[in-house]
């Protein structure tokens, strides 16, 4: 069965992952694709990696027109400006997956700290938290899914086994995270200039950034109970990818090989978990492009800690693939159709 796809917010790096993966779908139709810039621009001219089979041209935000377009509806848009435009969306029947952060966090008063004043918090209780590896059979029944965030996909992913199995002391969680500079969009940014990123390595929103209560809530879903944890990200002079290193104590003894084995029993049925063999750890070259999370895990005796190392694309398991993971789930499809790319390397 084919679905009629729009994709409102389809000019940034996330709408342009988005097109790269949804035109090999065999179950889809690209039907339209806004913008707020370089509006009646056919798409692949404004990218012109995308193939010229790709007919459709950018225009102006028409929720009439998204409406009558589409079956399905992925908002690529800030945090804001998605809370305006998913709630029409959903009444007119269309199921939504939200790449934004508007519909992550469960707490209104928790994202209002965080973000800004949520203007329809009625629709937070039913959005769902669109991690498929922990959340797949809920993401199946929902219209509203909250694509997480890529720093939190890293995290959650490397930290999800040791917690299930009750194995770290919560309050010694760190998350050391890299990431490259598409994580801050396509706009232009100063800080995101060739020349201000190049050769260069650097610390941001450190013990500040918007993804820590994203991380912390799904963690104490894990826990039952509420984890605090520390987390820095750093912006790394490449592209795209996410490396995150993550540490906590370990409650007992447990051997590399035992965690290594831990690890490849958790995630033995998830087709884009990828768990290095015991001694090995992933590096971002190896997922570039792909919708896989690789993760490696060290026990280290000398300090009594588990050290978790997971890699992804921040632009693919980290938004866009992740979200057609998602939308593959909710309509019924086999969930890896239109992700099974193999890694780009070099």
């Amino acid at each position: 069965m084919i679905r009629r796809v729009a994709i409102v917010g389809a000019g940034g790096y996330t709408g342009v992952e988005l097109l790269r993966l949804l035109c090999l779908h065999p179950h889809v139709e690209l039907t339209c694709l806004t913008s707020l810039e370089e509006v009646g621009a056919p798409v692949s001219r404004v990218f012109p990696s995308l193939p010229k089979r790709i007919a459709l041209k950018l225009e102006t935000l028409d929720l009439d027109r998204v409406v009558a377009a589409s079956d399905i509806v992925f908002t690529a848009l800030p945090h804001k400006a998605a809370m305006a435009v998913v709630p029409p969306l959903l009444a007119a029947g269309k199921k939504v997956i939200d790449l934004s952060a508007d519909f992550r966090l469960r707490d209104v008063g928790v994202y209002e700290q965080w973000y800004q004043r949520h203007t329809c918090p009625e629709l937070i209780p039913e959005a769902v938290y669109g991690l498929p590896e922990l959340y797949r059979e809920r993401v199946r029944g929902a219209r509203l899914v909250a694509n997480p965030g890529c720093y939190p996909t890293s995290a959650i992913l490397a930290l999800a086994p040791l917690i299930r199995h009750g194995l770290i002391d919560l309050e010694t969680v760190i998350i050391d995270s890299k990431s490259g500079a598409t994580g801050a969009g396509r706009s232009v940014r100063l800080g995101s200039l060739f020349c201000e990123v190049n050769e260069g390595f650097k610390a941001y929103g450190v013990g500040s950034h918007r993804h820590t209560p994203e991380i912390e809530q799904v963690l104490g879903d894990l826990a039952g109970a509420a984890v605090i944890v520390s987390f820095t990200p750093h912006l790394l002079p490449i592209s795209r990818g996410i490396l995150s290193t993550s540490y906590a104590k370990l409650k007992k003894a447990v051997g590399g090989a035992e965690l290594s084995e831990l690890f490849q029993e958790f995630y033995r049925d998830e087709p884009f978990v990828r768990v290095c063999p015991a001694g090995e750890l992933p590096n971002v070259a190896m997922v570039k492009g792909s919708n896989y999370c690789d993760l490696g895990v060290v026990s280290d005796p000398r300090t009594g800690r588990a050290i978790v190392v997971s890699a992804i694309d921040n632009l693919v398991k980290g938004a866009s693939g992740q979200a057609i993971q998602n939308m593959n789930i909710m309509a019924g499809f086999e969930e890896g159709l239109g992700l099974q790319v193999v890694p780009l390397f070099p």
